[in-house]
């Protein structure tokens, strides 16, 4: 079967992936987007932070995303892309699990990463409503309650003298793992608790999975810290398989080695969101994947020239 053919092929229909694709159509490039449908922000009940979009639910931005770049006659593909192949010579071509195979001069990767949870009862349902990772995303919504902060992993320190902007009343969970004297230190001048103890399982009210309110943190000594949300900052997996099969390097994280705009070692490859810095909010993936869009119609128009001036006149 021939595949159809397109200037670029966006791989993650997220916020970077459909402002992407917007910025390509309105070039009057042609566009296909494949998107495998796991969002990262999913379990958020909204987004925070997006001017003018503040507080929407993050499957409604998706939505209007979809709905704006159909209407500039963006290809939109809900499959995930089971392999890729090719270089920018004679073009890429990327398969979907069905089977479908789509050819491009160019590709863009949102696919964003994975987030790595704590293997603890109530980690995965907790996830995105009362276990949060991003003060900036979920810090107002829970200001002035009860908080903690996840410990044993890196940078829960740095997180925690962070998160007591928005609450006085905040608890570090040391999680069995011993603390520096400076640190100690950090947290005491900030007036945060340290709690001793591993944790042993998230409980929502007050001990069903299934409820709407959280009951807070219990050790493996058995005691139960009643706190209303908990901060974790998670392990982050990035979803570059596709850079990987391409023949692009990537660092001991995983991670795709980029420059500024996006390019990879592959070229004609760009990363773009998450895959460059898991951190990013919903408005700073738009934003980069916007910048990288732009970039990689300029690199187009460059192909474009160098055909043109290989015909006949």
């Amino acid at each position: 079967m021939t595949p159809e053919h397109f200037d670029t092929a966006i791989v993650g229909g997220g916020a970077a992936g459909l402002s992407a694709a917007l910025v390509l159509a309105r070039s009057c490039r042609s566009v296909v987007l494949l998107d495998a449908g796991a969002p990262r922000n999913a379990p958020a009940a909204h987004m925070h932070g997006f001017l003018s979009r503040d507080g929407l639910p993050p499957a409604q931005l998706l939505g209007i995303g979809r709905e704006e770049i159909a209407s500039y006659g963006v290809r939109l593909v809900p499959q995930p892309v089971a392999s890729a192949r090719g270089e920018i010579e004679h073009g890429f071509v990327l398969t979907t699990d069905a089977g479908a195979e789509f050819a491009a001069r160019r590709i863009i990767l949102a696919t964003g990463v994975e987030d790595v949870l704590p293997d603890i009862p109530g980690a995965r349902e907790a996830w995105g409503r009362f276990l949060l990772h991003c003060p900036y995303c979920h810090g107002y919504e829970v200001r002035d309650r009860s908080l903690a902060v996840y410990g044993g992993v890196p940078g829960a320190v740095t997180q925690a003298l962070l998160i007591r902007q928005w609450s006085a009343d905040l608890t570090y969970f040391t999680n069995g793992s011993a603390l520096a004297d400076e640190d100690a230190e950090l947290l005491d001048v900030r007036g945060i608790r340290v709690q001793d103890g591993r944790i042993a399982e998230l409980l929502l009210d007050g001990g069903r999975l299934d409820g709407e309110r959280f009951g807070g943190v219990r050790l493996d000594s058995g005691d139960l810290i009643p706190v209303d949300a908990v901060f974790l900052r998670p392990e982050s997996r990035p979803r570059t398989d596709l850079v990987v099969a391409l023949g692009g390097s990537v660092d001991g994280a995983g991670f795709a080695h980029v420059d500024a705009s996006g390019r990879t070692s592959v070229p004609g490859v760009r990363v773009t969101g998450n895959l460059v810095d898991p951190r990013a909010q919903v408005i700073t993936a738009a934003g980069h994947a916007n910048a990288v869009a732009m970039d990689v119609n300029a690199d187009l128009v460059d192909d474009d020239i160098r055909a043109e001036r290989r015909m006949p006149r």
